[in-house]
């Protein structure tokens, strides 16, 4: 078998009927590059999808927990139903004290929108009032100046950190830091500029000290929500057990009947970054599936075309039988033929489909898919395989026609 397959005469022939028979061998070529090109994009859209969900939390810690005040529901302890909850300070130094196990972080939050001026350029920006630790949850980078720090909250000062945008906005090419913004009735020093992975929306706020904004707004203590991390080594499990018992502690503090999800809401990070990398992996099996199936539509399509084609070729093949080619020599040539037909066609949809993925990006970002990419190994097995079902596609019919007598293969029109 390997003496025919480098056969010069061998190839000759081949090269022969593939000029004869150009539009049936394009057909065939077409139909496998078609299925492993449909494959490999399909697969790599799936891993798009996984990229783009693990993109969306790339901004916050994953070991996070974000506390919300909500409204009751259900009467209790005298108290009435649709009571609107508040956090104060205070419950920041509790979460503090009876969770120091788990906690690694905590920050209060404080949400305006605030009407700023510098000079003759004004705009109206989202202003955020948060403690230190904000910038580690929020993954918050720094590219001029520093963040607020602890002397800001201990003493109310009037500092700010602003975004990318909001620097180019307001000062263009001047230099920001030290500058003096008026938000407000007030001015407050520039002492830090910085970007962000989220984009322009998250690169048009402004930092503040959460006390200095309690300042502003008449002295009072009250936070809109509460940020926490806990330490990542302590995993999801315990990442669900403080989830809980942090839930269960602020239903108590606050009065709220423990059978009422309203009156505290708490969003888990790591929760729904698992959910949503199960969600993502469950549509890269569809898409996967749905790429076999192209792959088997692939394999139909070859199937028929070389039955068509050795049908076609019965009686080539008969004269060749009463000229003495035995029946292996038959199947053996047919069979090369579809390989070399199925490993070109099948090479050339495979370099295609990895190119195509390459030059995406994030062009297909609106559609939730990212970078989309697949492994060489995987592009190469699915090829191989196409190729190999390919082969077994012109084995079947050829070995068919070779058992035929040269006598009924030359009555065959």
């Amino acid at each position: 078998m390997l003496t025919l397959m480098f056969n010069r005469d061998r190839w000759q022939e081949i090269f022969q009927t593939i000029q004869k028979n150009r539009l049936r061998t394009v057909l065939s070529g077409f139909t496998v590059a078609l299925g492993i090109f449909i494959f490999i994009v399909l697969f790599g859209f799936g891993n798009g999808l996984k990229n783009s969900f693990k993109q969306f939390f790339l901004d916050d810690a994953t070991n996070t927990l974000w506390v919300y005040p909500g409204q009751t529901s259900k009467p209790y302890r005298g108290f009435k139903s649709n009571r609107r909850i508040e956090f104060e300070n205070s419950d920041l130094k509790d979460i503090k004290d009876n969770f120091n196990f788990f906690l690694e972080d905590i920050t209060p939050r404080i949400n305006r929108s605030d009407r700023v001026r510098y000079k003759g350029e004004s705009d109206n920006y989202s202003s955020r009032a948060v403690a230190p630790a904000h910038q580690f949850i929020e993954k918050t980078i720094m590219m001029k100046g520093r963040y607020i720090n602890e002397d800001d909250v201990m003493n109310k000062t009037k500092n700010i950190v602003i975004g990318r945008l909001v620097a180019k906005d307001l000062f263009k090419d001047e230099e920001p830091i030290g500058k003096y913004l008026e938000m407000g009735t007030s001015a407050f020093k520039v002492v830090g500029v910085f970007q962000d992975q989220s984009g322009d929306r998250e690169e048009r706020l402004i930092y503040m000290p959460y006390t200095t904004r309690q300042l502003i707004e008449k002295n009072n203590d009250k936070i809109n929500s509460i940020i926490v991390s806990y330490r990542p080594e302590l995993g999801y499990a315990s990442a669900l057990i403080f989830e809980k018992q942090l839930r269960l502690f602020l239903k108590k503090k606050k009065d709220i009947d423990p059978r009422d999800n309203n009156g505290i809401r708490i969003r888990n990070i790591a929760d729904q970054v698992k959910q949503n990398q199960q969600f993502a992996s469950v549509l890269q099996i569809i898409v996967a599936f749905v790429g076999i199936g192209t792959l088997i539509a692939g394999i139909i399509g070859i199937s028929n075309i070389m039955v068509f084609v050795v049908k076609e070729r019965t009686k080539e093949l008969g004269i060749r039988k009463a000229l003495g080619a035995t029946p292996k020599s038959v199947i053996g040539m047919v069979l090369q033929e579809s390989i070399f037909i199925t490993t070109l066609s099948g090479i050339l949809g495979m370099i295609c489909g990895i190119a195509l993925l390459g030059n995406i990006g994030d062009r297909l970002e609106q559609f939730f898919i990212i970078d989309p990419y697949i492994d060489n190994f995987t592009a190469l097995i699915a090829t191989v395989l196409l190729i190999l079902f390919g082969a077994i596609a012109g084995y079947i019919p050829a070995k068919r026609a070779a058992r035929i007598k040269p006598i009924v293969a030359l009555r065959d029109e």
